[in-house]
């Protein structure tokens, strides 16, 4: 449902919640009030975006993408601000199944904007990973820096110095093919 709809019903129900208490009807009018407050919330919190999050975190990625697959023309059906979670989500889904093929919603999710500095972190951290995996090690360090500055809170710390780690491993492992043997 486009998100000009959900106004009109938000409104039409709080306009019936003012005529029902005027009308003297306080616990019919207090309980459409509520409805329409969760009418006005799903207007800037999509109710399918909320449920794939949570299946997310559940790790049950069929339910959660198919939740996602329900969002026909995401541009109509969400906010411009939701836009690049949207895409951020559709890439840790994908990054499940074909890590390399995930690069493009992380990057179209950090042009679109994030407003949360973890969720920044979050697409710099899995490109700085898929970056690895090519064995980019340039990118790989710009983006780990990028994650590490944008990470303020200290979610991702502990993630980012693994992956620090792993590129010490990738550099040694480079060496090693190369014929030469570190002492």
């Amino acid at each position: 449902m486009p998100n000009f709809v959900r106004l009109i019903i938000g409104f039409a129900l709080l306009g019936a919640a003012v005529a029902l208490m005027f009308f003297s009807h306080w616990g019919w009018g207090v309980l459409v009030i509520l409805l329409s407050i969760v009418v006005f919330v799903t207007f800037f919190f999509n109710e399918k975006m909320l449920i794939a999050q949570y299946y997310l975190r559940k790790e049950n990625m069929e339910a959660s993408e198919s939740w996602l697959k329900k969002i026909k023309n995401y541009e109509s059906e969400l906010l411009k601000a939701q836009h690049g979670y949207y895409h951020l989500l559709i890439g840790l889904i994908e990054s499940r199944k074909a890590p390399l093929q995930s690069e493009k919603y992380f990057k179209k999710s950090l042009a679109l904007g994030m407003t949360m500095d973890h969720n920044i972190a979050l697409a710099k951290l899995s490109l700085a990973g898929i970056a690895m995996a090519k064995r980019n090690k340039r990118e790989a360090t710009m983006y780990l820096q990028e994650a590490k500055k944008a990470d303020k809170n200290k979610l991702l710390a502990e993630q980012i110095k693994m992956m620090q780690a792993q590129m010490g491993q990738l550099d040694k492992q480079q060496v090693q093919t190369r014929g030469f043997r570190p002492r």
